[in-house]
């Protein structure tokens, strides 16, 4: 009897332990495309909301309108606009203040902002790293049921006086069918871990600049309006 050649074929005669590992490499495919379409939509969502809310913020638009703006939204705010909000809600509690210095004014308010800026970007982050662990391990458990197979196909060819390339090929391509998933997992997903990464690195670049360039415009209101004094 030929033994069938077949994808489908090799994978359905391959050994149980074959199959968990194969079945445990497809679903951990599925996971890692889930997550790269959901980043990959949150991410370019992340960068056109910055680009919009900037050119926004550089219109010359006043502050205090703008204020007024994202406040009407604050539950759908994300990005620059977060940033802008959470630092001008804190500079005006601080303004009220009796006794306020410039410098500790922009002390509280920059913190908020910094505070902010650090949970946008655990939120930009989230699911990443596990593309990392998923393609950090998924050779390794592709490997584990290759040579698993070939263990397995060896042992049943030395229970046979005489060995032929039909009985051990079929046992050795299975196991290989292994390695081929657990690259096929593996290889998108360091692709997009890294380029998320990147994407993230920037946004995070970006929205830091933006903190700065704020805080040097709050700083020259305070100066300018005496605080303090």
């Amino acid at each position: 009897m030929h033994a069938d050649m077949s994808f489908i074929g090799l994978i359905s005669q391959a050994s149980f332990l074959v199959k968990a590992v194969m079945l445990t490499l497809l679903a951990m495919s599925l996971a890692s495309w889930t997550i790269i379409f959901q980043r990959n939509k949150a991410l370019k969502e992340a960068l056109k909301s910055a680009d919009r809310f900037e050119d926004r913020f550089w219109s010359g638009i006043d502050l205090s309108k703008l204020y007024q703006e994202s406040s009407a939204r604050r539950d759908s705010l994300q990005g620059s606009e977060k940033l802008f909000h959470a630092g001008f809600k804190e500079y005006i509690r601080l303004h009220k203040s009796v006794g306020r210095t410039p410098e500790t004014l922009m002390e509280g308010t920059y913190r908020a902002m910094r505070v902010t800026l650090s949970r946008e970007i655990d939120d930009l982050e989230s699911a990443i790293p596990a593309l990392a662990t998923i393609g950090s391990i998924s050779p390794y458990i592709g490997l584990f049921g290759t040579v698993w197979g070939i263990m397995t196909a060896f042992i049943a060819l030395g229970e046979v006086q005489q060995a032929t390339l039909n009985m051990v090929a079929p046992g050795i391509a299975e196991a290989l069918i292994a390695t081929a998933l657990g690259l096929f997992a593996a290889i998108p997903a360091v692709i997009a871990y890294n380029r998320f990464s990147h994407r993230v690195e920037m946004l995070e670049n970006a929205y830091a600049n933006f903190v700065e360039e704020f805080s040097n415009i709050l700083h020259r209101q305070a100066v300018s309006n005496g605080d303090g004094q």
